[in-house]
């Protein structure tokens, strides 16, 4: 059912990009916003990781830099049934983590420092699960469509009100059609976008706790990452919003309420998903069997423990492994 919505949210965001480019130049001006969502969609699928890790400022880490993170991401990796992805670091102290790339085989991670650092190794392993299930439902490549095609329909709005007033492009409407479109066009295309992101949160977070085995470790992940997230700024997404879906925690300041404009699911929501998840698994009511555990002792991670994050130094307790970065 998730795949079906998202099909048909996908069309209408398709239909009304070609609307905009009718009103604009008639059945001539559709024909070009077609070819130009053809163009900026072929860009956009070869190029969207590399753009989104840049403007993410985000770094990336291997075995060797954090060998405990990267195991316990092969782990989950086989689990899901994925090749390894690539492993990125965003330096921000907000705890969120995202995912992208165009296929499974070109998969990749980003974890926040701020996510290592105040997460225990059952909550990032979780997290990472999360964004391997996006990986694996090709989620990445539909919302960098959606995000693709929503700033192209308020590029070609704005140009309408330019050059779609006149008599002699077939517009059908005249000029208070073209001002109508510059106003609701764009608003469509953001409901549109939010839509499909909502709906792939919620599977997401399905198959995630699936991967991982632990629904509640997601759910308390959740908690903490939305509690911490209100009160830290991620600067590198803060200026760039329309990334933001991306996210597995909505990384902007305000609007995290559950509503037509919101990027993701009330997190209450979420949680009360995955308990029932846990409730149902736990009670054989028919819910799915989760996937083998990862379990902790064996990625050399004491269970709820905080990781050190990069560039401090180790734990003086007992000279057991401080966590992913060494």
């Amino acid at each position: 059912m998730n795949a079906l919505r998202t099909t048909i949210l996908l069309a209408g965001m398709t239909a009304l990009f070609m609307g905009v480019g009718y009103m604009i130049g008639g059945t001539g001006g559709m024909a070009l916003a077609f070819l130009f969502a053809l163009g900026t969609n072929a860009f956009a699928y070869w190029n969207s990781d590399k753009m989104v890790l840049s403007m993410q400022g985000a770094k990336e880490i291997d075995p060797r830099s954090a060998p405990e993170l990267y195991q316990m991401t092969q782990r989950l990796a086989d689990n899901a049934g994925l090749p390894m992805p690539k492993l990125y670091l965003i330096a921000t102290d907000q705890p969120n983590a995202f995912a992208t790339g165009r296929s499974p085989d070109k998969g990749v991670v980003a974890v926040s420092s701020g996510l290592v650092k105040y997460l225990d190794s059952r909550e990032v392993a979780a997290v990472i699960a999360h964004e391997l299930a996006h990986i694996k439902n090709r989620d990445t490549l539909t919302m960098t469509v959606t995000a693709t095609l929503a700033g192209a329909i308020s590029m070609l709005a704005q140009f309408g009100l330019f050059f779609g007033g006149s008599r002699d492009n077939n517009n059908p409407l005249g000029f208070v059609g073209v001002i109508a479109m510059v106003i609701l066009a764009p608003i469509a295309a953001m409901l549109v976008q939010m839509a499909v992101s909502r709906t792939r949160e919620y599977e997401a977070d399905k198959d995630g706790a699936e991967i991982c085995g632990d629904p509640m470790a997601l759910a308390t992940a959740l908690e903490k990452i939305s509690s911490l997230s209100k009160r830290t700024v991620n600067e590198a997404a803060e200026r760039a919003p329309a990334m933001a879906h991306m996210y597995i925690s909505n990384p902007l300041s305000g609007a995290r309420m559950d509503n037509l404009f919101s990027t993701h699911p009330n997190v209450e929501n979420r949680i009360a998903a995955l308990s029932q998840m846990a409730s149902s698994v736990r009670g054989g009511g028919g819910g799915q069997t989760p996937r083998q555990r990862v379990n902790p002792i064996e990625a050399n991670v004491r269970p709820g423990q905080s990781w050190r994050t990069p560039g401090t130094r180790p734990r003086p307790d007992d000279g057991k492994p401080s966590g992913p970065w060494g």
